[in-house]
């Protein structure tokens, strides 16, 4: 069986060494061989198993195809506890699925932050309000074994504000947690430290 997803579903700028890491996250995290993701995405295993080494780049053709096989499985059901946690938070922070960057869960200081309601926004990738400083965090994860430790360090990300009147994002210094979910996913959570 072939893995075709044709909904419609916003894909990150995900940089492609990364994508292979976090393919093979998925892979192993679900406990699925590289043939069986192979067939899913009618590829072959050696193709995978590039990708996942980093000796291989998926083309940009391949690239939505794997980004909506990791996501699609994911599922849309979190962990409810977790979420109310940060919710109730009195500080500015909201949970991303790690590997989608979709809303899971913000904090009603985060909203406003952002100067909307998160709940507009719960299940959509946040990824097209990064600001540069973020998607320049985003590509060195790898060099901070984001994706090769199960319980990585913290890390601290300064950023310049966005500008955007959608989802405003302010000049801060954040902290990003990378933290297992209930349904075997990884989620990021991401903390204001502070502000300016």
């Amino acid at each position: 069986m072939r893995f075709d997803d044709r909904s419609t579903m916003e894909i990150p700028a995900i940089p492609g060494r990364h994508l292979g890491l976090r393919l093979r996250r998925f892979r192993v995290l679900r406990g699925l061989k590289q043939q069986h993701v192979a067939e899913l995405l009618d590829v072959s295993q050696g193709l995978i198993s590039r990708w996942e080494s980093g000796s291989h780049v998926p083309s940009p053709e391949i690239r939505p195809r794997i980004y909506r096989l990791i996501a699609t499985s994911a599922g849309a059901s979190t962990d409810r506890a977790l979420c109310g946690l940060v919710e109730a938070a009195n500080v500015p922070v909201h949970l991303i699925c790690d590997a989608t960057h979709r809303l899971l869960s913000a904090s009603r200081p985060r909203e406003i932050e952002w100067r909307t309601s998160a709940g507009a926004f719960l299940g959509q990738s946040l990824w097209r309000f990064a600001t540069a400083a973020i998607v320049e965090a985003e590509e060195r994860l790898a060099d901070h074994g984001w994706f090769d430790r199960s319980s990585p360090a913290p890390l601290t990300v300064p950023t310049d504000g966005n500008g955007s009147r959608e989802m405003r994002i302010l000049p801060s210094i954040l902290c990003w947690e990378r933290i297992a979910l209930a349904d075997g996913r990884s989620g990021r959570l991401v903390t204001t430290m502070s502000f300016g």
